[in-house]
């Protein structure tokens, strides 16, 4: 059986080039280039992205004397007036059939940084938009995944660990965000104790990381499926109502 080519994108956050997390970001771009798939990096740390927003995301704004983010959001999408670094993420998202997010768990969330790429690319009027959110969201038909390093051991992200399940820790994003979106989530995949581990270990787990994003690559995607303006399926200022 043929598989379909997947464009596929990868956003790492991690400071240091040489981490484990860059490491599992490479793995998992060999596999998929040799499958025959495309691959498109974002790598935050290394192109200086901001991770505050503020009026600096916007080359034009709709009310320059008083900052209302999602109002100057719809504006920018409606007259193409994000800034360069919000543009280009938005443009790789938009291509993607895959994206994979790859990051260290640090104090129970992800790096500022990815939170910031979060806050700044998912803009009103392109990820989302009124009444068009999970089931009905503008990306359903794509896949993500969360790829994910700790320093803590299984048995502290266990049912009785102080930590808990892991996936508690990663809710914001997967359903608060990707999940919104319309995004089909696959189950993390987390590398526990990661500094602990041994180069046997860590090679066992960019392997396995090879295969899981060869499987979901593999998946039914379909991009068609983002409308053409999704600010026509709402009322101006809909996202205003009981604020």
């Amino acid at each position: 059986m043929t598989i379909q080519n997947r464009n596929i994108l990868i956003v790492t956050a991690h400071p240091e080039q040489r981490s484990f997390n860059h490491a599992l970001t490479k793995s998992a771009t060999s596999a998929l280039l040799a499958a025959g798939h495309d691959v498109v990096l974002s790598d935050p740390y290394a192109e200086n992205f901001d991770a505050s927003s503020g009026p600096g995301d916007f080359t034009a704004r709709a009310d320059a004397d008083h900052l209302h983010y999602q109002n100057e959001q719809t504006n920018a999408v409606r007259t193409k007036s994000f800034a360069p670094d919000i543009a280009r993420e938005q443009a790789k998202l938009a291509a993607a059939d895959v994206v994979i997010f790859q990051f260290p768990l640090w104090w129970g969330g992800p790096p500022a940084i990815l939170k910031g790429w979060l806050d700044r690319v998912l803009a009103y009027g392109f990820a989302y938009v009124d009444g068009y959110r999970f089931d009905t969201g503008l990306f359903r038909g794509r896949h993500a995944i969360l790829s994910v390093t700790t320093g803590g051991t299984p048995a502290r992200f266990s049912d009785d660990g102080v930590y808990g399940p892991i996936e508690q820790l990663l809710r914001p994003i997967k359903r608060g965000a990707l999940e919104y979106m319309g995004f089909e989530v696959a189950p993390s995949f987390v590398c526990y104790g990661a500094p602990r581990m041994s180069e046997e270990d860590r090679q066992a787990h960019l392997s396995l990381w090879a295969k899981q994003v060869l499987e979901i690559a593999r998946l039914p995607t379909d991009r068609s499926r983002y409308p053409a303006d999704p600010l026509s399926l709402v009322e101006d200022g809909a996202w205003a109502r009981g604020r």
